[in-house]
């Protein structure tokens, strides 16, 4: 086992870590030794391999694959495993709590349920329109429609927009950014035979109108999407869906 004791790393002073503790309802502050190409989700696990065995959070890949070592740190939600420390903590201090606008199950770790409830709600779901005796059928990579959901089709539901979302934390409602961003993509399918129910579950109550543009979600997106730019595609699909209706 490592020693325990933090020590003064490459980049000099130790680090002064405050982590949100679920139990007491308050941050915790360690000390962490700051090392060479350090990372925030470096600092956690140090945390909790050396000082705490009882801290809490979630991590699988560590390359930025998964997106479930999302955490909120120095106010900002963001990938940990490829959050370095030298960009977020120049000051050698760090705050690291869960995300926002989720339910915390215990210290980092939140219940992403209601996240992906909304997914099934705004029909982000694909619906096949032909059976698998169908041909294939063949989507050019040029073709408009499959361009636009190319532009968002990378969202690896890491969380990180809804936490970002001041609409999310107004309206418990509103269907979120990951959402309505992949309720897009499959709005751009010519493949998907849902897009009726579908424009009309994200037009309803909680829905793209609720958007303010504030953008947020495209701010903090780790994968450098526009859930923004998704959503007004959304509000002017669901217009035209409006006036065909009334032809």
């Amino acid at each position: 086992m490592q020693d325990a004791t933090p020590q003064d790393g490459e980049h000099g002073q130790a680090l002064s870590v405050q982590v949100w503790r679920s139990e007491t309802g308050a941050f915790q502050s360690f000390t962490v030794p700051h090392q060479p190409s350090q990372t925030v989700l470096d600092v956690v696990t140090w945390i909790q391999r050396n000082q705490d065995p009882t801290l809490t959070y979630r991590f699988a890949c560590r390359v930025g694959m998964c997106g479930s070592c999302a955490m909120t740190v120095n106010g900002a939600p963001r990938w940990t495993c490829r959050t370095h420390v030298g960009r977020v903590a120049a000051d050698g201090n760090l705050r690291i709590g869960p995300l926002r606008n989720m339910a915390v199950i215990r210290d980092l770790a939140v219940d992403m349920a209601d996240f992906f409830d909304k997914w099934v709600r705004a029909g982000a779901v694909f619906e096949p329109s032909e059976t698998r005796e169908d041909p294939m059928a063949a989507i050019q990579p040029d073709q408009p429609a499959r361009r636009t959901a190319d532009d968002a089709i990378e969202c690896i539901n890491c969380g990180i927009c809804y936490a970002a979302c001041d609409q999310v934390a107004a309206d418990g409602d509103y269907l979120g950014p990951a959402a309505l961003n992949r309720a897009w993509t499959l709005v751009n399918d010519t493949r998907d035979g849902g897009q009726s129910e579908r424009l009309s579950a994200v037009t309803g109550p909680g829905g793209c109108q609720g958007c303010h543009s504030m953008a947020n979600c495209a701010r903090f997106c780790p994968n450098e999407l526009s859930p923004t730019a998704s959503i007004a595609g959304l509000k002017r699909a669901g217009i035209r869906a409006a006036f065909r209706r009334r032809k």
